[in-house]
C-alpha cells in the first residue's frame, strides 16, 4: 500500500476548504463544521492508538464494552437533528439501533464469517462500526423527516411513509451506484492492500447487504416506537 504522509494530506483539505466556505456563507453557521472536523480528527487519531491495544488483547469483556460505547455514542448523535430531544426518543434510538445493528451483526459474525473466536477485535469492532453507524444515520434521517411530518400535521402512517423512504434513500443509492459509480470502502482497501478483487465483491456484497438489513430494521423499530408517543 501507499504510505500517506501527514503532509500529503493537506491536499484533500483545498475541496473541504471550499465546502467550509459554502457551508458558513449559506446557513451562517459558523461552528458545526468546524467542530465535526475537529472531532473527527482527534477521534480517529485516538483511536488509532486504542484499536491497537484492543487488537493485541484477548477479552471480550473489552470487546463487549467497546460495543456498548459505540451504540450508546450513535444513539445521542442520531437525535442531534431534532428540535425536540426527548429522554425518550434518545431510549427508542438506543434500542432501534441495537435491535437491528446487533442482530445483523450476529448474522455475520455467526452466520457468514463464522468467526472463531467471535470476539476477534481486528473483525468485529470495524464491521460492528460499519453496522451501527449506517444504523445510526437511517435512523436520524427518518427521525428528522417524521419530525418535520408531523409538524405538517401529517398523520402518522403518511410521516412513518415519508421517513422511511427518506432514511433509505442513501442505502438504496449505493445499491445502484455500486461496481458502476463506486467502489466502496471495504473493496477498495482491499483491493490497495492486494486481495484478489473477486473475494473483495464477496465482502462488498455482505457489507451491502448488513447495511440494508441494519438500518432497514432499526428504521423500521425506531418509527414503530413512535407510535405510541402520537
Amino acid at each position: 500500500m501507499y504510505n500517506i504522509s501527514l503532509l500529503n494530506l493537506f491536499w484533500v483539505m483545498i475541496p473541504v476548504s471550499m465546502v467550509i466556505v459554502i457551508y458558513m456563507r449559506w446557513t451562517q453557521d459558523k461552528v458545526t463544521l468546524f467542530y465535526a472536523l475537529f472531532r473527527m480528527l482527534i477521534q480517529l487519531m485516538l483511536i488509532g492508538y486504542v484499536l491497537t491495544y484492543i487488537f493485541d488483547s484477548d477479552s471480550p469483556y473489552l470487546v463487549v464494552f467497546i460495543l456498548c460505547v459505540m451504540l450508546i455514542a450513535g444513539s445521542v448523535i442520531a437525535m442531534r437533528p431534532l428540535q425536540k430531544r426527548q429522554k425518550s426518543l434518545f431510549l427508542y434510538a438506543f434500542l432501534s439501533i441495537f435491535f437491528g445493528g446487533v442482530f445483523t451483526l450476529m448474522m455475520i459474525v455467526f452466520g457468514v464469517m463464522d468467526l472463531n473466536p467471535w470476539y476477534e477485535p481486528r473483525f468485529l469492532i470495524p464491521i460492528a462500526g460499519m453496522i451501527f453507524a449506517n444504523s445510526m444515520n437511517a435512523v436520524s434521517i427518518s427521525a428528522e423527516r417524521f419530525e418535520s411530518e408531523i409538524n405538517r400535521e401529517n398523520t402518522y402512517l403518511d410521516a412513518r411513509a415519508t421517513a422511511y423512504k427518506a432514511a433509505l434513500i442513501p442505502i438504496v443509492n449505493a445499491l445502484f451506484a455500486v461496481g458502476l459509480v463506486s467502489l466502496p470502502g471495504m473493496m477498495t482497501g482491499q483491493i490497495l492492500s492486494g486481495v484478489d478483487p473477486l473475494i473483495a465483491v464477496r465482502y462488498q456484497i455482505m457489507v451491502m447487504l448488513m447495511i440494508l438489513g441494519s438500518a432497514g430494521i432499526s428504521v423500521a423499530i425506531y418509527l414503530l416506537f413512535l407510535k405510541k408517543s402520537n
